[in-house]
């Protein structure tokens, strides 16, 4: 099968075709996307928990986002669409490349998860009118081309009262030294050239960008051990960071 992938000034060729060639190794924990089967157990938990705390769930329910429309964009081969999911949410998850999705609708089949997976990006799918409870930004946003233009497409789907929670990386001298130069050529964790340092994002760029509508209800640091590679939570957001914002509801402030 030919290959097919999205474009749009939001989107960097080089790195659709970077991620293309690792799409079938999504789902392999001892391959090169180890580091997002770590992660996932983690932030999931954070999902959950914000996610409960923003609509009045209970976090220790079996399945605390039951009816909850959730928006996965960048899902990738499904690792984090599926644990919402199991949580009672209804997922619609998102990618720019074929192969991505594929493998997604595959492993979903074989999970017996029923999960929408589009080949689609966030502005074609803002101008469909879609909109979302929740939109889940997670290490996305250091991968786009033209972040104020992704922004403001990702805004358009969160509906009103709705959240976005973002995970990314801060751009900073730490982060240069840790998640690239340590995580990639030092600890070889992820392969090289993953991140690239013009493109990560700071705090302040995720505010403006969703612009006046969205304010931060939680932010925090993420701490990454380095010898039993456990991720915990941090006052320190200099290198990987979460933050959660909500969308104002009609007549709201």
């Amino acid at each position: 099968m030919t290959a097919v992938h999205l474009t749009a000034p939001d989107i960097d060729p080089r790195e659709v075709e970077y991620f293309e060639k690792l799409a079938h190794r999504w789902w392999d924990e001892q391959g090169p996307f180890w580091p997002l089967h770590k992660l996932n157990a983690f932030r999931l938990d954070y999902v959950r928990d914000r996610l409960c705390a923003a609509f009045g769930r209970d976090p220790a329910a079996e399945r605390p986002l039951e009816g909850l429309s959730v928006l996965d964009i960048g899902c990738g081969g499904g690792i984090l669409s599926e644990s919402v999911h199991a949580l009672g949410a209804r997922v619609t998850g998102t990618e720019i490349t074929e192969k991505n999705v594929r493998v997604a609708e595959i492993h979903a089949g074989w999970s017996g998860a029923d999960i929408d997976y589009r080949l689609i990006t966030a502005d074609d799918l803002a101008a469909t009118g879609a909109s979302f409870d929740a939109v889940l930004n997670m290490e996305v946003v250091e991968h786009v081309e033209h972040l104020p233009d992704f922004l403001a497409s990702c805004a358009r789907l969160v509906r009103p009262g709705g959240v976005m929670v973002v995970a990314t990386i801060n751009r900073t001298v730490a982060a240069w030294l840790t998640a690239i130069i340590g995580a990639e050529y030092v600890l070889r964790w992820l392969p090289k050239g993953t991140h690239h340092y013009r493109k990560l994002v700071q705090p302040r760029q995720l505010i403006d960008g969703l612009g006046k509508d969205f304010r931060v209800i939680h932010q925090t640091g993420v701490r990454v051990n380095p010898f039993n590679r456990a991720f915990s939570f941090s006052n320190y957001k200099g290198v990987n960071y979460m933050m959660v914002f909500q969308r104002a509801a009609p007549g709201g402030a």
